[in-house]
């Protein structure tokens, strides 16, 4: 092999290790450049899972709040007068004495026209919700319904644990009860 041969056979070899050592750099920093990117993204995924979990529990949270305050708004309206219709409770409890005295007497002209009065009265309070409460002699005494004011020795073996007598009638407005029967229960 001539001078100029062996020379042009290192320049060669050195070529091709420069070449292959250029090869393996870019190869290693594109592993590193291509690892950079994975990773950035990576993390940019968790973010967004995060956000959009965050998102969701507020969507919900605020669904909730729409939800509550429309049953809230529901109940208000259903008991918006209520002050007012406790104030009416006395007022209805005097018409059921007052009937009650007008029929032991033998007026029956101030009867019909006290009578009439409370009807109408009556009536006007059932269209706005108000309700009185069905009690009874003899009704079962039910704790969540009624308010024992008082127990007596029961005339019957039937009345024992049951409602000898209704002293104050109780109202419901809509399905909330406003004021309790007030009941003597046997013993």
């Amino acid at each position: 092999m001539s001078k100029k041969d062996k020379i042009k056979e290192e320049q060669k070899t050195e070529a091709e290790t420069a070449t292959q050592e250029i090869e393996g750099n870019t190869t290693a920093e594109g592993t590193a450049a291509n690892e950079k990117p994975v990773d950035e993204i990576s993390k940019l995924k968790d973010e967004v899972t995060a956000e959009k979990d965050r998102y969701l529990r507020l969507f919900a949270e605020f669904e909730n709040y729409k939800k509550r305050t429309s049953r809230e708004r529901v109940e208000l309206f259903k008991t918006a007068g209520q002050e007012v219709m406790v104030a009416i409770l006395p007022i209805l409890d005097d018409f059921d004495r007052a009937l009650a005295e007008i029929k032991k007497s033998d007026e029956d002209d101030h009867f019909k026209g006290v009578n009439l009065i409370n009807l109408k009265l009556r009536e006007t309070l059932k269209l706005k919700g108000l309700e009185p409460i069905n009690t009874q002699q003899g009704d079962v005494f039910d704790a969540e319904i009624h308010e024992a004011i008082t127990q007596i020795p029961a005339p019957d073996k039937k009345l024992k644990g049951k409602i000898i007598d209704v002293v104050e009638t109780g109202y419901k407005l809509g399905d909330k009860i406003i004021r309790y029967p007030k009941v003597v229960i046997g013993q």
